[in-house]
């Protein structure tokens, strides 16, 4: 399966980026090296990452004004809930919006048979771990692509490995060590990626 070659940028702030070898950026405040791992600093914590999976790192040439500078209209419609979170989380909006569009077809009433909430389909305890009300569109978009992205970064970037735990759980992706040989799996990881490539 392709692995998304995505800018996992920090929005607010100058800093540098880590190339990951899958093609990944991530940015970070700054890092730090020990051993074989390295630390990402970002927003007052950090991630580690096995200094093997980071080809290089590369400063950030200028900071992004903030996205408070920008003052709502309105009310913000589901496609533009989703593009404001995939940008505010470094995720491509194309690759967040095609996962919307399979979980619930960007509908913030949609309830699964198996509970999962809203336009990114949330499960309850999905939703509690990220502190966020599944039932409010923008919580619930905020909480599903802020779970994406730890996800990407937990699979070492690959997207067939995120988008199998985000339907079937990491417990699944883990203890089968990739996808896991479920059919409504491996079709829900078609139809978005399938969805992705033509919005590109």
């Amino acid at each position: 399966m392709t692995v998304l070659a995505a800018a996992l940028a920090g929005a607010c702030f100058a800093g540098e980026y880590a190339v990951l070898v899958s093609g990944f950026l991530i940015h970070a405040d700054r890092h730090e090296s020990d051993g074989s791992v390295v630390r990402l600093y970002s927003n007052g914590g950090y991630t580690e990452l096995p200094a093997a999976q980071v080809a290089r790192f590369e400063a950030e040439e200028e900071p992004l004004k903030p996205a408070a500078t920008t003052t709502p209209t309105g009310p913000q419609t589901p496609e533009e809930l989703v593009t404001a979170a995939a940008e505010r989380h470094g995720l491509p909006p194309d690759f967040v919006r095609s996962v919307v569009a399979v979980e619930s077809g960007y509908r913030p009433d949609a309830i699964s048979r198996k509970g999962a909430i809203g336009l990114m389909q949330l499960m309850p305890s999905t939703a509690r771990a990220y502190g966020a009300d599944p039932a409010d569109p923008e919580q619930n978009v905020e909480a599903g692509t802020k779970y994406l992205r730890d996800l990407l970064l937990k699979y070492d970037g690959s997207v067939s490995h995120a988008l199998a735990a985000y339907n079937a759980g990491p417990g699944a992706v883990d203890r089968h060590h990739g996808v896991p040989p479920y059919r409504e799996t491996l079709a829900y990881i078609e139809r978005v990626i399938r969805k992705y490539e033509k919005k590109k």
